[in-house]
């Protein structure tokens, strides 16, 4: 794991937290020596703080993405306007965490991170939900409400354009598209999504959920995920 974080009290405390968590970890204190650590050895998991002098987290995140690096990336940051966990999304981040954090927190979405990366080379199940018409699939392909995935490729297109996902942004789109029609609840989004429900305080959800209909949403074509209030989201062509 290679973790980046200027603040010295912070780095140290969160490096000692994450190797008594079983974690190997590389500590370094800005963006340009987490780009040289990251190409002298290739991390399993990045952890960047946002806001580093010279070269911050987000121009780390852009550089690595650039270079066609897919290594899963946990953002800390101090910024808790929706906006700008959007700039960290469109960066190219997984995930991420706003300051003060809980340390179990971390340890949960890293976790989550680490897991879906291990099972990157196969198909995600779909949650134990009533049973509905599956979506169709021809091949290796899952299709629902106007959409083609290809899980396996990690593509996927609505109608003739194709979408440029994150891996986190692709696994809950992939999630609505196995499930189409169905009801997921909050809970089980999160279960499935992140391995930890972060409680209904938590705005992880919304934020991605958003930022998947910006990306999806084309004008004059009917929305695809729609909220159900009080309970979750549902993908389907209205």
């Amino acid at each position: 794991m290679l973790l980046a974080e200027d603040d010295r009290a912070i780095r140290h405390a969160l490096e000692r937290a994450l190797t008594l968590e079983g974690y190997r970890v590389t500590a370094v204190a800005d963006g340009v020596e987490a780009l040289a650590q990251a190409h002298r050895t290739p991390p399993d998991v990045l952890v960047l703080d946002v806001m580093m002098p010279g070269i911050d987290g987000l121009q780390v995140c852009r550089v690595l993405r650039a270079e066609g690096d897919r290594t899963p990336i946990l953002m800390l940051t101090a910024l808790v306007e929706t906006q700008d966990r959007i700039a960290g999304l469109d960066a190219g981040a997984d995930d991420y965490v706003v300051k003060p954090f809980d340390v179990e927190e971390v340890f949960a979405r890293l976790r989550a991170l680490l897991r879906r990366t291990s099972e990157s080379n196969g198909a995600a199940a779909p949650v134990d939900v009533p049973k509905q018409p599956a979506p169709e699939t021809s091949g290796r392909l899952v299709e629902a409400a106007g959409l083609r995935m290809d899980p396996q490729a990690r593509r996927v297109w609505r109608g003739a354009r194709e979408l440029e996902l994150t891996r986190t942004e692709f696994e809950l789109l992939e999630l609505l598209v196995r499930n189409a029609g169905i009801v997921l609840d909050h809970s089980t989004i999160y279960d499935r999504i992140w391995g930890y429900d972060f409680g209904p305080g938590s705005k992880n959800l919304a934020v991605y959920v958003g930022y998947l209909r910006r990306k999806l949403d084309e004008p004059g074509a009917p929305q695809l995920i729609h909220t159900v209030r009080g309970v979750g989201y549902v993908l389907r062509e209205d």
